[in-house]
């Protein structure tokens, strides 16, 4: 099969998917669930979605990751009908900004701009990104921007680069070391002086500077946190196997017992 055929393909299956959301928001006959969803209302939806789809990729299960891509894919084009139905704009207006988005941003491929590395693509992409949207230069405006518009540890990993390529930076990474111990003191002390709203703005402090230290080594902490749960409900599943009985009935010694046994299953 040629790659007009293959293009063919897709199209087809696109525009089926499409006329589907479109009976499902249809005042005739269409799914009452559908029609009453808001752009606002799907707004969980897209979030689950996105982190399935995530993890479906990280699994390395084709079959999953197809699925989840899917889900996905549905959420897009279910917005593009919501707005399309409020006469705000439609899937067309979508594929046409980011068509037109990835054209403007690779200067290297579609025009005559020579790059040497991927960090030069990076700060083109930047400067272009910038370019578009001159009121949103501002380093609090853009910092503001991944507060608004992401969740709280991944908003956290984007402003901590941001403002370090801004000059919001330690010397060296003792200096994050150092910052560590001193949020980790301010938290104790919150802590032992029960003062949870004091506590609760310095583990915020603490959380944050760890985000740094990660930056700092180059490490992903939203995946680390993820790969932590995943560890965590897999021993968990073991220690439930081994059991006899449910793992609340146990005294915590046979508990910590039942733990070391399931990490060291995991381990070897």
């Amino acid at each position: 099969m040629d790659a007009f055929q293959t293009n063919q393909k897709i199209l087809i299956a696109l525009d089926k998917l499409i006329q589907v959301v479109a009976k499902l928001r249809s005042p005739q006959g269409g799914c009452p669930w559908d029609l009453a969803q808001t752009q606002k209302s799907l707004i969980p939806y897209i979030i689950e979605e996105a982190y399935e789809a995530v993890d479906a990729i990280e699994s390395g299960n084709q079959e999953a990751i197809a699925d989840e891509l899917g889900d996905l894919l549905l959420q897009v084009v279910l917005q593009a009908q919501v707005a399309q139905d409020n006469g705000d704009f439609d899937l067309e207006k979508v594929a046409q900004n980011i068509t037109e988005k990835l054209i403007r941003r690779h200067p290297h491929v579609f025009a005559d701009v020579q790059v040497n590395s991927t960090a030069e693509v990076h700060e083109n992409w930047e400067k272009i990104k910038e370019q578009e949207k001159p009121e949103s230069a501002l380093l609090s405006q853009k910092l503001t921007n991944y507060h608004r518009s992401l969740p709280p540890l991944m908003a956290s990993e984007k402003i901590s680069k941001k403002a370090a390529k801004a000059g919001f930076e330690w010397e060296n990474v003792e200096g994050v070391w150092d910052k560590f111990d001193e949020e980790l003191a301010e938290f104790q002390e919150a802590i032992e002086e029960e003062d949870m709203n004091h506590a609760q703005e310095e583990l915020g402090d603490l959380l944050f500077t760890i985000v740094n230290i990660a930056r700092w080594y180059k490490l992903d902490v939203s995946r680390a946190l993820q790969g932590t749960n995943k560890r965590f409900i897999k021993r968990l599943q073991l220690m439930e196997k081994y059991a006899d009985k449910s793992l609340s009935e146990y005294p915590i010694n046979e508990l910590e017992a039942l733990w070391q046994k399931a990490k060291k299953q995991l381990n070897s």
